[in-house]
């Protein structure tokens, strides 16, 4: 689900000239026209519109958008309504995300997280839509605000190709370390500028709020990745993937998304949000 604004700029440093920041304004427009047909088009068809054929969405595993959006009525469903805080765009402008706070039917519903890829023919579709829920009051967004920049990307992989293997090592990494601890594997890879989300709360979005929300999540989960996609640059990708952890001597399953960014450190998490399944669903579809 869904998403004003404030953002994060993925760019890179050449040589000793100073870092060139991607604007995420395309990314912005893309989420602000989505949110807008919500409104006006409804569910169905706002989602069908602005989602690439090979788009996916949490079913409660990863399925085909289109093809599920397809068999949903045409008229109906709650009335939702969001809008983007943060923000981030690949150095090549051809990867991007946007995530935020949404309402059902005007009610505080949670925390979205939408990635967006630019097309063939330069307009932007959302390949990857999700959300997991919130408590709090809903706020609306303010009438301006201004994009806050996140921390410029110095380094590159080159290629998508290269950006998904490394990224997948980094991954496999990862997933070692949160069966042993999940909170040392994650403070291992996060960015300083990250955010995190999955509990209630809203995103984590500073080094306290980070371990905070790392707390509230099991002490080890055993994560398997399921794919994603990179940027040309090979400076960003979105990762998503199943997550499985005891609870209450049962097992309890969910997904993960993350947008990894590469730096002077290497491959670093940006984004992460662990979305907990209810009891009794399965985690694949």
């Amino acid at each position: 689900m869904r998403p004003s604004e404030a953002a994060l700029i993925a760019g890179i440093t050449l040589a000793a000239a100073p870092a060139l920041a991607a604007d995420p304004a395309p990314v912005i427009a893309a989420e602000r026209a989505f949110a807008a047909d919500g409104l006006t088009l409804g569910y169905k068809a706002s989602f069908l519109k602005h989602s690439a054929p090979d788009a996916i969405i949490m079913q409660p595993g990863p399925v085909n958008a289109h093809a599920t959006l397809k068999a949903a009525p045409d008229k109906g469903g709650p009335a939702l309504y969001w809008w983007p805080v943060w923000a981030g765009l690949a150095r090549s402008g051809d990867l991007g995300f946007t995530a935020g706070p949404y309402t059902v039917s005007g009610k505080h519903g949670g925390y979205y997280f939408t990635v967006w890829k630019k097309q063939p023919g330069g307009g932007w579709k959302w390949i990857y839509d999700g959300g997991a829920g919130g408590s709090g009051p809903h706020v609306p967004p303010p009438p301006t605000t201004k994009p806050r920049p996140l921390a410029d990307a110095p380094a590159a992989a080159g290629s998508a190709a290269k950006a998904m293997k490394e990224v997948g090592e980094a991954e496999t990494r990862l997933a070692a370390a949160a069966q042993k601890d999940l909170k040392s594997a994650y403070l291992a890879v996060l960015a300083d500028d990250a955010r995190i989300q999955g509990s209630p709360a809203p995103p984590a979005d500073s080094a306290p709020e980070r371990e905070r929300e790392l707390g509230t999540r099991p002490a080890a989960i055993a994560f398997k990745a399921l794919g994603g996609q990179a940027s040309k640059a090979g400076d960003l990708a979105f990762t998503y993937g199943e997550a499985r952890w005891t609870k209450d001597a049962a097992e309890a399953r969910g997904h993960y998304v993350r947008i990894w960014r590469k730096g002077q450190a290497g491959w670093r998490i940006v984004y992460d949000q662990l979305q907990p399944l209810p009891a009794g669903k399965p985690a694949s579809a």
